[in-house]
């Protein structure tokens, strides 16, 4: 029977119906304690001259306890893909880290760091490991189920401003309250694994949905995706993995937010982001002659008698015998002008 787990600052409390919980008679404390005696958990909802509390009463915290590893995908639904602008079919699994210390509450308010302007959001699914899972240990479509105990869902909040102009995910996801978690840990029974794509997914920012999706948008697998960890990453019980954040983040969000974050993108990096040809930024190495590397940047200086502007050149400045470079005029750099054309007598 599915149990969801609850927890408080002092104890873990048992679910029985959507609206009470019972407490559970063990002395743990972190997540990895708890599911290695799960049997407690499960004994819970049928222990005798127990009182249920109404689970609106409870404070409620995380379910997963730190310190333990927080791993996470990055771009595994087709809609958040395309919403960054790159191709579903193309898109590569890729993983990054969170710090343990960013886990809070479900109902914890985000600290913003004060150098921070912009948050973003993101609804996850995680996935919570109940047994290790050692680095080249065999993954197969019968035993990754053995791994994950259970689900939680979680949101991955993210200081863009910071972000964008890095490209740094660790600390920009990793601020504390940056992971909240819960309210509760839905243990798995029995096939309920493979009814994950019936799951749906909905976040709502001042009672606006702004993400809702199921599971059938996920690009990777969990199966895929622990098959690739077991490459590299050892898990340990305990162990949380966020599985990727559907469209309509932030950065899909209506005009106003959009607008405010591309007000904090410093030049270089909105020129990026631009639609114009790496040749014809300014201060970029452009292509070479047939193809080839070039090897000078681009020098464009406007005329000031009739034509228009000058023309672009590329390539090393001329030598003269002996390897020494012409000095430049003016100490200014020198650039390579057509000749300025004589006017016609009549």
């Amino acid at each position: 029977m599915t149990v969801s787990v609850l927890r408080t600052a002092d104890r873990w409390w048992a679910a029985v119906d959507d609206h009470h919980a019972v407490p559970v008679d063990t002395t743990v404390t972190t997540t990895g304690e708890l599911l290695a005696d799960v049997a407690a958990v499960h004994r819970a909802p049928a222990a005798p001259a127990v009182e249920p509390r109404p689970i609106a009463e409870l404070p409620l915290v995380s379910p997963v306890t730190a310190p333990c590893r927080v791993v996470a995908q990055m771009t595994d639904f087709v809609s958040h893909v395309r919403d960054s602008g790159m191709d579903p079919d193309t898109v590569p699994l890729t993983f990054f880290r969170k710090t343990s210390g960013s886990i809070s509450g479900p109902y914890d308010e985000n600290v913003k760091p004060g150098h921070v302007r912009f948050l973003d959001y993101g609804i996850e699914l995680g996935l919570v490991v109940g047994r290790p899972l050692d680095v080249g240990a065999t993954v197969t479509a019968a035993n990754w189920k053995d791994h994950i105990a259970g689900l939680v869902v979680t949101n991955d909040v993210s200081a863009r401003d910071v972000q964008l102009p890095r490209t740094q995910f660790y600390e920009t996801k990793s601020y504390p309250t940056f992971t909240p978690v819960g309210p509760a840990l839905v243990l798995f029974d029995a096939g309920e694994p493979d009814r994950l794509a019936e799951l749906q997914l909905v976040l709502k920012v001042n009672g606006e949905i702004r993400q809702n999706s199921d599971l059938t948008d996920m690009i990777y697998s969990p199966l895929r995706a622990l098959q690739e960890l077991s490459r590299f990453q050892a898990l340990a019980t305990g162990d949380l993995i966020l599985t990727g954040t559907p469209g309509g983040t932030a950065l899909k969000a209506p005009p106003k937010p959009v607008e405010l974050l591309a007000a904090f993108l410093p030049p270089a990096t909105k020129r990026k982001a631009s639609h114009i040809p790496p040749s014809r930024r300014p201060g970029r190495r452009a292509a070479g002659p047939a193809g080839g590397r070039g090897t000078g940047r681009v020098c464009d200086r406007r005329r000031r008698h009739g034509g228009g502007g000058g023309t672009a050149h590329l390539g090393r400045r001329p030598r003269r015998r002996g390897g020494r470079r012409p000095p430049s005029p003016a100490g200014g750099r020198r650039c390579a002008r057509q000749p300025r054309p004589r006017p016609r007598r009549a």
